[in-house]
């Protein structure tokens, strides 16, 4: 079932381009005709293009890696930043760090400053300071806030970008060309798709056409989360059985069987304690050496 139809789409304006004389002809095979010298997008070109980025990003979603939402523009902040949060993804909307992806580290030291000034404040080293230098930690922490807050939990590069505007964005999509990122976007009439992996032929500056397009990509990046979920839980519950069916072959009694399966479902992401349970195991093959080594020396 395609995730959209032409009513949707004519009714958010998606079809709406730019003027006749600001179009850039790369967009020529996306554009369906000229009105009152403007052009209209072929809506036909949209809605297959919609297809092939929301599979793209729901096999992302589902592989657990990040999709960074790009979009500072006035109109796509706040569509943006809504629906990112709701899929637990990072975004930029305030202004895009230059080096934000090719100076990746030098953005994370940016980003642990945070929490190194939350810490003061909860340690009583803040308490210490005096008032101006208060003052400077706290405006320090605040523009900290407002330009990397979102991509706080963005501990490695991202694995895709979606931008609203690449030509407002062209920073962002040349650092993620430079680093072989792919880049999902809204293309409209006077922007550049040749760059673009994944372009999607839409209005971008009409905010009810960014909501639909943002809110469809983010409904699909749902789906891949819900299905990595549902594999992971299938996965535990083959380890339950099988740890079952080993415990079962030993005289342990039930209870005890329940407890110890549980536990293990519990503790079977821990590295250590994997490797401490393996280790339980160990004796039972010394104990059969140890029985051989004596029947060859009775012989």
């Amino acid at each position: 079932m395609p995730r959209t139809n032409f009513k949707e789409l004519l009714d958010a304006g998606v079809h709406f381009g730019h003027l006749k004389r600001k179009w850039n002809p790369a967009m020529a095979p996306y554009i369906f005709m000229e009105r009152n010298g403007i052009h209209i997008i072929d809506l036909e070109k949209t809605i297959e293009k919609i297809e092939e980025a929301a599979s793209a990003m729901k096999q992302i979603a589902r592989s657990g890696k990040k999709i960074l939402f790009v979009a500072t523009k006035k109109q796509a902040k706040e569509i943006v930043a809504e629906n990112a949060k709701k899929v637990n993804m990072p975004y930029v909307t305030e202004r895009w760090p230059g080096g934000m992806l090719t100076n990746f580290p030098t953005i994370r030291k940016a980003v642990k400053k945070m929490s190194s000034i939350d810490k003061m404040a909860t340690d009583g080293t803040f308490a210490n300071l005096s008032k101006r230098e208060k003052l400077q930690v706290t405006r320090q922490r605040a523009k900290l806030e407002k330009n990397l807050g979102s991509i706080i939990d963005l501990t490695r590069l991202p694995s895709a970008l979606f931008i609203v505007d690449v030509s407002k964005e062209h920073i962002a999509v040349k650092e993620a060309k430079r680093l072989g990122i792919p880049i999902f976007a809204m293309v409209d009439t006077n922007s550049d798709p040749t760059n673009i992996d994944f372009p999607i032929p839409a209005n971008d500056d009409a905010s009810k056409s960014i909501s639909l397009i943002v809110e469809i990509l983010c409904q699909a990046i749902d789906e891949g989360l819900n299905e990595r979920k549902t594999d992971k839980d299938k996965d535990s519950i083959k380890d339950k059985k099988i740890i079952r069916k080993e415990l079962e072959t030993k005289e342990i009694p039930d209870s005890l069987i329940e407890a110890i399966v549980e536990e293990e479902e519990e503790e079977e992401e821990d590295f250590e304690e994997e490797n401490d349970s393996d280790e339980t195991e160990e004796p039972e093959t010394d104990d059969a050496l140890e029985e051989e080594y004596d029947e060859e020396e009775e012989k």
